[in-house]
């Protein structure tokens, strides 16, 4: 196991020149507005990734064997504005190199330069959100590149649906569509296939974590109750990854604690569970679904 290797997997699979994956971590927490810890997500994710078995029992693949690239991280922290502009930047320069990239923040505003990042790079994008909060504001606290502002400009630049919403200001409302909001308090009507109605071919994903329940998702920096469970979460990643081109995601908003380690956890194997859907559906057809 080489411990500077995402999950330790052994040096030929971690090379960029071989590697499909780039793992982009954004150790960034600038901008949040109640318990910090967030740019200490990345180091927990990593640390729990390296203690995780690596064959994946539901698909039946080893997903690491694609090889996943650890970038060095985006470290930039003089200001919001200069956070996004760096992850904008490194986020691109690895999608010009034809790899599958993600990001694992840090908190959310990271996730302005990623999707700005993805939009350039892939027409008609659809920005899939799953949260608890609607992050919709246009500024918060002085500064448009706030954790608050996370899909603002998304909003305005690609089509988004928000799924697990249950907390906004009530001047969010200008800017959300609540026909592509999937409200917590409604998601136990079945909605997964109206939601993936809603989207275009390419679809880039956004996961605060505390979009799930704080029963199994305790260490985030607002948790909400009434959350996201996982199961039903990875059905509708499932449903996502083999109908639709699924270019990219990003992790944030992971807050660890010294005494509970299952969020952590929780996190990567979310990460390599979404890797394992991607390469599991990579060519997938309709027609492979009546086999």
């Amino acid at each position: 196991m080489n411990k500077n290797n995402y999950a330790g997997i052994p040096d030929k699979y971690a090379r960029i020149d071989e590697a499909q994956v780039v793992l982009i971590p954004v150790p960034y927490d600038g901008t949040s507005s109640w318990q910090k810890g967030a740019d200490k997500g990345p180091e927990a994710f990593l640390e729990a990734s390296a203690n995780m078995e690596l064959f994946d029992i539901e698909t039946r693949t080893e997903v690491y064997r694609r090889g996943i690239y650890l970038a060095p991280p985006v470290t930039e922290n003089s200001s919001p504005e200069k956070m996004v502009e760096a992850v904008h930047k490194t986020t691109k320069n690895y999608i010009k190199q034809d790899k599958f990239v993600t990001v694992f923040g840090g908190e959310h505003s990271v996730s302005i330069g990623t999707i700005r990042a993805f939009n350039e790079a892939f027409e008609d994008l659809t920005v899939v959100q799953i949260d608890a909060h609607a992050d919709l504001r246009p500024e918060y606290e002085g500064s448009s590149c706030n954790h608050a502002c996370a899909v603002h400009e998304a909003s305005k630049i690609a089509n988004l649906v928000q799924v697990g919403i249950r907390s906004m200001d009530v001047s969010e409302l200008d800017h959300m569509d609540e026909n592509q909001v999937y409200f917590a308090h409604n998601l136990y009507e079945d909605w997964m296939d109206d939601a993936i109605g809603q989207m275009t071919p390419n679809v880039f994903i956004t996961i605060d974590l505390d979009a799930f329940d704080p029963s199994i998702m305790p260490s985030t920096g607002t948790p909400e109750p009434g959350g996201l469970f996982y199961y039903e979460t990875l059905e509708f990643l499932k449903m996502m990854f083999k109908k639709k081109n699924v270019v990219g995601f990003d992790i944030v908003e992971l807050c660890p604690n010294d005494v509970d380690k299952s969020s952590d956890f929780l996190a990567a194997k979310l990460y390599y569970k979404m890797l394992s859907y991607k390469f599991k559906y990579l060519n997938h057809t309709p027609e492979d679904d009546d086999e």
